[in-house]
């Protein structure tokens, strides 16, 4: 294979990837924005130098490997203009032992294993564990709120209420379609929402958030999909959290605590 064939080849690689980079990045720093600037970095770094990709590494397990590096010589995510919600989740994470939240994302929401994360982070498999179980820790006790959940089948809607109550939140209510949604939200604001895309009357939920959103303002979502790279393509406003279909208990909860840092709240327990 020519070189420049092994780099188209490596492009597309990255390219499929690239996807979940974004929405990793996203749940680190809460917003779009500040997402998708670690992500351009990161693909600025490998146009310059591609060495990390000559090891024995998957092209994700690479791309991750080479955003850390961009993200621990930064030291914290990018904070938005004029964003107190942004300004009230640092005081949060600069109170969490340091590493913490990105071993649990990778290891729930991007389900990497102990030994590709330890590579990605580059530290031993023990540290990748006593992280994990930091986090998780000290994320469910430190932050606790009200969330409306959005889904038309029961007995899903059912294990989201039970798994956000054992966190520590309450739930303002269930939506199974667009309107009921949005009349939840309205006459009772949550901190947090968690919705499914697809609706009991073949509504959409990501247009009951925008429709709820319009009239309580800004409110983190966390949308739970069996594509989520079609939510990720950079070209329109799109969530932070996303949870992959079929979900998982852990990814639930770790998505909810990331989340909730970022919630401006009365609520939030300092």
């Amino acid at each position: 294979m020519s070189e420049t064939q092994s780099a188209a080849d490596l492009s597309d690689r990255i390219a499929a990837e690239l996807p979940y980079l974004r929405r990793y990045a996203r749940a680190l720093t809460g917003s779009q924005k500040s997402g998708d600037q670690y992500a351009l970095a990161t693909l600025e770094s490998i146009l310059q130098d591609r060495s990390v990709f000559q090891a024995d590494l998957s092209a994700k397990v690479g791309l991750f490997k080479c955003f850390h590096a961009i993200w621990a010589s930064s030291g914290a995510p990018a904070p938005e203009e004029d964003s107190s919600t942004l300004a009230r989740a640092q005081a949060h994470l600069a109170r969490l032992e340091p590493n913490t939240r990105e071993a649990l994302l990778l290891s729930t929401i991007e389900d990497f294993s102990i030994a590709d994360i330890a590579t990605i982070m580059d530290i031993s498999r023990d540290e990748v564990r006593y992280l994990i179980n930091t986090a998780r820790t000290d994320m469910q006790d430190s932050i606790s709120g009200q969330i409306l959940i959005i889904e038309d089948e029961p007995i899903i809607a059912s294990d989201l209420s039970s798994i956000v109550t054992e966190l520590g939140h309450s739930v303002t209510g269930i939506g199974r379609t667009r309107d009921s949604a949005v009349a939840l939200g309205k006459s009772h604001r949550p901190d947090l929402i968690l919705a499914d895309i697809q609706l009991a009357d073949n509504s959409s939920g990501i247009d009951a958030v925008n429709d709820l959103l319009k009239d309580i303002g800004n409110v983190p979502v966390i949308f739970i999909t069996a594509f989520p790279e079609r939510l990720l393509t950079g070209e329109r406003p799109e969530p932070a959290f996303l949870i992959s279909k079929p979900y998982r208990e852990d990814q639930v909860k770790s998505a909810v605590s990331q989340a909730m840092f970022f919630a401006s709240t009365e609520t939030l327990k300092v």
